[in-house]
Parts: C-alpha cells; sequence; structure tokens
C-alpha cells in the first residue's frame, strides 16, 4: 500500500454498526473485526475513487492533525487489512 494507492473494500466486505455492542465492525466472509473511532473514520473515507493521500489530506484538514502522522497509522491500518484480504487497492 502507497500513498498513490486508491483502496476500497472487496466484494462481500462491509462497514455495519452492531447494534448489541453499540460499535462499528468491518464484516467481511466469515469474520468481523471491531473498529476503533480511528480506523472507523479512516475506513468511512474509502469510495474508491481517492487515494491514501488525497483521504489523509482529507482527515489532515478536518482533525487539524499532521498530515505525516494521519499518512503513516492510515498506510498501517490499510496496509494490514490488505494483508488479511479486507482491502483492495489499485
Amino acid at each position: 500500500m502507497k500513498d498513490a494507492s486508491v483502496p476500497c473494500l472487496p466484494r462481500g466486505v462491509r462497514l455495519h454498526y452492531d447494534k448489541v455492542r453499540q460499535t462499528h465492525v468491518l464484516l467481511g466472509p466469515e469474520r468481523a473485526l471491531i473498529l476503533d473511532d480511528i480506523s472507523h473514520v479512516i475506513l468511512s473515507e474509502l469510495d474508491g475513487t481517492r487515494s491514501v493521500g488525497a483521504i489523509c489530506a482529507t482527515l489532515a484538514e478536518r482533525y487539524a492533525a499532521p498530515v505525516e502522522q494521519i499518512t503513516t497509522d492510515t498506510l498501517a491500518l490499510l496496509t494490514d487489512l490488505a494483508h488479511k484480504r479486507l482491502l483492495d487497492h489499485v
């Protein structure tokens, strides 16, 4: 996963709000990952058209945070999810 990669959720994977646990989860084939608030914010920005860099710039502006730190954290999350086959990228 790189700054220029365009991430998207693959077929069969979706964001979901679990009413019982009152938290957001990422549902995939035969698995569910409970998301913290930061992971949910990042994954909510995935639209399949914007690059990681563009998403990080948006988040940095929205939260008045250093884009370098947001990029580092975002790339770590997205790379981990890609290795678990819960995320695709071009």
